[in-house]
């Protein structure tokens, strides 16, 4: 996929009036999201645990995660998120596209809101 961006709200769950707005690039290489360590640190997140990931260099990085809470396409996602390092651009993965119902279609380098979910 070429490059998509999406504009994306992060929430601290914890004090939901702490926010923070960016522009995201769509990856759907990553499962994950991450945002610069200091815009989460900026809206008082702290990070609650570390995952392991591996770079599309090949290298494997441990990295500190938080749990947020995203909005974009008018859909709202809890999500873990991996702090990424100052100047870093803000990755949204394929585990909050999906939680979403957000449908990447890769001959038009498109989003859409896909059908709807089943309880």
């Amino acid at each position: 996929m070429g490059e998509t961006h999406v504009p994306v709200l992060i929430r601290n769950p914890a004090e939901p009036q702490q926010t923070w707005e960016g522009l995201f690039l769509v990856d759907t290489r990553a499962s994950d999201c991450m945002v610069p360590r200091p815009y989460l640190e900026g809206i008082g997140l702290k990070p609650k645990g570390e995952r392991v990931y591996q770079l599309a260099d090949g290298s494997v990085v441990t990295v500190d995660t938080t749990a947020g809470e995203l909005e974009f396409m008018g859909e709202f996602v809890p999500s873990l998120i991996a702090f990424g390092e100052d100047g870093t651009e803000p990755l949204l993965g394929t585990i909050a596209l999906q939680a979403a119902g957000i449908v990447v279609d890769l001959r038009t380098e498109s989003l859409r809101k896909g059908r709807r979910f089943r309880l």
